[in-house]
């Protein structure tokens, strides 16, 4: 009954004790506020079941939306809560449990609340990291129904808790928190910057902004082009996901990585095969899937930075011809594939399909862009690159010390 990773102080403490929920608990449930009765511009701070999967982690010290239903509708919280949500698509996240720390919280329905039934028996921030780290699979088990999984408080109080003292578990407690608050500063800062680039970027292409030459002078004046007037589109080939590994001997890309694995540009192409039945690409060839389940993955467009890339089936190839008109007006691969990726709405006029969603190659040729010159491409590029590595340098944290977080509650409860 010692865990395999304990604080300094806590060596030499007692073994950690069996307590079965219904001696822990009192067990309610909340109340009312359907979806279209919470909104952050209401009154009353609330809890609803639906953020606990997406808005909440293990601590709630902050809360999201607000009611504007009467006070003698609601049922609020001491402070000293657990919630879990009561119902769901996925058994497995009905037991996502979140501490509420906040009194006067009206706490929806579809909820589970537990409340201590004596003063000083637990840390309620030290139970929440507890069940999801310990009890998510076991609450999950209990569900009920088909489509919609329920978990009920009678069926709660037939868990037990193995759980060290009082003192132990608020400093595990503590100790936890302080990686959770490192983990949402890092996760505002990246927050911060995608919604400084997005920003930036509509400025750009909508010519609000606009960058000058040494001299002082604007560059050139936009010119309205079309894809398949300035770029050759053609299509990938070949290539099923099962000839794809991660030792074969050659590079290859399959759709389905574009909107998943890869960002606007490519840097290194993790796949490979022996398989060569496929497209090879070139330095600056555009990538955008060309079919999928949802029109989403479509609108989304990565440059590949290696020449002889196998390109499977399902790969829209946009690349950029070298001469057109005047040479300063040829695109930088770069920033048409920032450029794409901002275009959303234009693309989704373009997707056809019931179940499976279609972007073809001839509808991309007639998609209209306002091309500036290469040499201003080259600096928005530089400048949305560079937005681009902080990004990464702060999701590579956040892996990390997410990873860390994984690592010490496995080893740190019993």
């Amino acid at each position: 009954m010692i865990p395999k990773l304990r604080l300094r102080e806590f060596y030499n403490a007692a073994g950690y004790t069996v307590y079965d929920f219904s001696d822990l608990f009192e067990f309610s449930s909340g109340k009312n506020i359907k979806q279209n009765e919470a909104s952050k511009e209401f009154k009353t701070p609330c809890v609803r079941y639906g953020e606990l999967y997406h808005m909440y982690s293990e601590v709630i010290d902050d809360v999201i939306n607000r009611t504007n239903l009467e006070s003698v509708e609601l049922r609020f919280s001491l402070g000293d809560e657990i919630l879990l949500p009561s119902a769901g698509e996925d058994p497995l996240g009905i037991g996502s449990a979140s501490a509420l720390t906040l009194p006067n919280i009206a706490i929806g329905r579809t909820i589970n609340v537990l409340r201590p039934k004596q003063e000083n028996t637990y840390s309620h921030i030290y139970v929440a990291y507890y069940i999801n780290e310990k009890l998510k699979k076991k609450i999950a088990s209990l569900a009920k129904g088909v489509s919609i999984s329920n978990v009920y408080n009678s069926d709660l109080r037939t868990l037990q808790a193995v759980l060290p003292s009082v003192a132990e578990q608020n400093k595990v407690a503590s100790f936890m928190r302080k990686i959770d608050t490192k983990i949402n500063l890092l996760t505002k800062k990246k927050e911060a910057l995608e919604t400084y680039k997005k920003g930036l970027m509509q400025k750009i292409f909508s010519q609000e902004l606009r960058f000058k030459r040494e001299d002082g002078t604007y560059y050139p004046k936009w010119k309205k082009v079309t894809l398949g007037s300035t770029c050759k589109v053609l299509r990938g080939k070949g290539l099923p996901k099962s000839v794809i590994s991660k030792d074969g001997l050659y590079k290859c890309i399959h759709y389905g990585e574009l909107f998943t694995y890869y960002g606007e540009v490519i840097a290194f192409v993790n796949s490979f095969t022996d398989n060569r039945d496929g497209t090879l690409s070139q330095f600056g060839d555009v990538l955008m899937p060309s079919s999928d389940v949802t029109p989403y993955g479509l609108m989304t467009a990565s440059m590949v930075q290696e020449d002889n890339v196998y390109l499977g089936g399902d790969i829209n190839v946009v690349r950029p011809n070298q001469t057109i008109d005047c040479e300063v007006y040829s695109w930088d691969s770069a920033f048409l594939s920032f450029y794409l990726n901002s275009i959303p709405k234009v693309l989704m006029r373009l997707i056809s399909g019931t179940t499976v969603k279609h972007l073809y190659t001839s509808d991309l040729k007639g998609v209209e862009l306002w091309q500036p010159t290469k040499k201003e491409q080259e600096i928005c590029s530089r400048l949305f690159l560079s937005i681009n590595s902080k990004i990464e340098i702060l999701e590579k944290e956040l892996f990390a010390i997410h990873n860390l977080k994984k690592g010490l509650l496995q080893q740190m409860f019993v």
